[in-house]
């Protein structure tokens, strides 16, 4: 029985491992139609809408919290640091945030990111 559970093992890892692209971490799924969302749209959006929005962070608030900035205005997006996934960028960078509206009752209407990609 541990020769047949080994075997199985081994010859799911050498199938990854012959992957070179393969990241057990990654995640995917179904992306429809990636329509750039601006941020006046945003604002005005109910909350948990999909968005994908692209410009740039232009500074750190702390706590996960940043303002992004478009042709159209400001807003805080909020990066939880796993999700940045090893991007590093600057406020000179453009960058696509996939994410969704967050509206609390007394809070100001932010993106709540799950995922950010340099443009």
């Amino acid at each position: 029985m541990k020769k047949i559970f080994f075997g199985i093992i081994s010859a799911s890892v050498m199938a990854f491992s012959a992957n070179a692209d393969f990241n057990p971490y990654a995640t995917g799924g179904f992306n429809g139609d990636t329509k750039i969302t601006t941020v006046q749209e945003a604002l005005k959006l109910y909350d948990d809408s999909p968005v994908v929005l692209q410009g740039n962070i232009i500074n750190s608030l702390g706590d996960e919290k940043y303002t992004f900035a478009d042709e159209t205005g400001q807003i805080i997006v909020e990066i939880d640091d796993e999700d940045w996934r090893g991007v590093n960028v600057n406020s000179d960078t453009t960058v696509e945030i996939y994410g969704e509206v967050d509206k609390g009752i007394f809070k100001k209407t932010k993106i709540d990111v799950n995922s950010i990609r340099v443009k």
